[in-house]
């Protein structure tokens, strides 16, 4: 694994890991902009821990690419309400994560082919 890798692979499970635990700590910013768009409580205790899981299974080698799958969806799912809320730039930044993710899918999956003779 490059160190380019690791450390892209570093900056994305910190992404995961820290907005999953904001959302589940219910910040006050986190509650009043998803809130806007219908998140209860719940809802966004449940969208941080299944961010904060994902983000954890990205570590685990033969967990990454469901970790990243689950990262992916849960950043689209952010994207299209800072879309909403027209932060343009941050929402491009998300894609960018997004795109990200999309590396260690591709480079996971690669990882898991078995090697033919």
């Amino acid at each position: 694994m490059s160190i380019l890798f690791k450390v892209i692979l570093a900056i994305l499970v910190f992404l995961a890991v820290s907005s999953g635990v904001t959302k589940i700590m219910l910040m006050p910013q986190d509650v009043e902009f998803f809130g806007k768009y219908g998140f209860t409580n719940a809802i966004l205790i449940t969208y941080g821990a299944i961010q904060l899981i994902g983000g954890i299974m990205m570590i685990i080698r033969k967990t990454r690419f469901i970790g990243a799958v689950i990262v992916a969806i849960t950043f689209l799912i952010s994207a299209v309400v800072l879309f909403m809320e027209e932060n343009i730039p941050v929402t491009i930044i998300t894609f960018i994560a997004v795109a990200l993710l999309g590396l260690v899918m591709k480079q996971s999956l690669n990882k898991e082919k078995p090697v033919s003779a």
